[in-house]
């Protein structure tokens, strides 16, 4: 017969085994369903229950709370449905922010017997954990019915506790992530409406080629990651050009070797611009060497082949795709198929063959996708 020592030892290790299972299964970069499925989930696995639920409180503040996810065979009954924020054993738990362990609910006052004549579960015992973040209740855990049959113990507190920790650890670091996303889509947006006041192709250019860069990266099997940083990259390419003055930007005729050193450094500044910004720092890589040649002959360092980013190659593609295709008052604009034969033309010398074959099939890809697509 283990000691008591042993015995602890080893109850510890099965709770740190869950944390590790928590933590793999629940992270605060999923999407906020997948954190829920994932919680609910574990709950019910965790304690080998019949049905689990996870309650949110409303998030405009009023008071109602929903079953945002239930799992079960009543799963269909309890998702979505509406209780009042001080009912049950649920409600309990949201008003004291505490857990709350029961085995015989129908013999107490406080349970909600609205759920069970709802869906026919028959409720034996209950157990319930607060989600606590920043000192508020944002939700409740609750597991019911062991399959065995058997009451839950103090053990099984303790493992719910362990999950509702995780879980509020998760949700509290999905808001800041999603916050710190909104963030970042802001700063974006200010810097492109900079960088589209010194636009000289008619608008539209840098969402073109977010368009037509994402088609090659998609096309390259880049990860979303990678394919984040082309975007940023291709919204923001020109930004450097604030640095330009206009007289030299919309000049029609050819611009003298002065001018054209200084025009040369836009890709600097651009990188310069961004290059401290966290988010944008890769991308303001992918910036620098946007106007580098597939033959060492472009600018601002002479970077060769495959030493030049991916994502730079690709945009190098794209903004000289664009370019063609796009009316300026210094010329025509290509047809498609002309652009496409361009480029063809010149990769392996100005672009990088497989930037150009990806981005030329995934254009056609894209198109012939459109095309199908019925319409109502």
């Amino acid at each position: 017969m283990p000691n008591l020592q042993t015995l602890a030892t080893q109850i510890r290790a099965n709770q740190l085994d869950l944390l590790d299972k928590i933590w793999l299964k629940v992270r605060p970069e999923d999407k906020a369903d997948k954190i829920i499925a994932n919680v609910v989930n574990l709950t019910q696995n965790s304690l080998n229950t019949m049905a689990s639920t996870l309650v949110l409180l409303d998030r405009d503040g009023k008071q109602e709370m929903y079953f945002q996810l239930a799992d079960g065979p009543t799963a269909k009954q309890l998702n979505r449905l509406n209780i009042g924020r001080q009912s049950g054993i649920t409600g309990w738990v949201i008003q004291n922010g505490k857990p709350m362990l029961v085995n015989n609910p129908e013999k107490n006052s406080g349970f909600f017997k609205l759920i069970d004549d709802a869906t026919g579960f028959r409720t034996k015992h209950a157990l319930a954990a607060p989600l606590i973040s920043r000192g508020k209740v944002i939700g409740v855990i609750e597991a019911l019915n062991k399959v065995n049959g058997t009451p839950f113990s103090r053990h099984d507190l303790n493992t719910i506790l362990d999950v509702a920790t995780t879980a509020s650890m998760a949700f509290e670091g999905y808001n800041t992530n999603n916050d710190l996303l909104i963030s970042y889509q802001n700063t974006v947006r200010a810097l492109v409406s900079l960088a589209d006041a010194k636009e000289t192709s008619g608008g539209g250019h840098s969402r073109r080629l977010v368009e037509y860069a994402l088609m090659g990266a998609r096309e390259l099997g880049l990860n979303k990651q990678q394919q984040q940083s082309i975007e940023y990259a291709a919204l923001l390419h020109d930004i450097g050009k604030l640095s330009i003055p206009d007289n030299i930007l919309n000049k029609v005729e050819k611009l003298t070797d002065k001018e054209w050193v200084l025009m040369k450094k836009h890709p600097i500044v651009g990188y310069e611009i961004l290059r401290d910004i966290p988010f944008l720092k890769e991308a303001s890589l992918l910036i620098l060497y946007h106007h580098e040649r597939y033959d060492g002959g472009g600018y601002p360092q002479g970077l060769h082949g495959d030493n030049i980013p991916l994502g730079s190659r690709l945009i190098a593609v794209v903004d000289a795709f664009d370019n063609m295709t796009t009316e300026h008052s210094y010329r025509s604009a290509l047809t498609q198929q002309q652009a496409f034969a361009e480029l063809a033309k010149n990769a392996g010398d100005q672009f990088c063959a497989l930037a150009v074959k990806a981005f030329n099939t995934g254009y056609v890809r894209t198109r012939l996708t459109k095309k199908k697509r019925p319409v109502y």
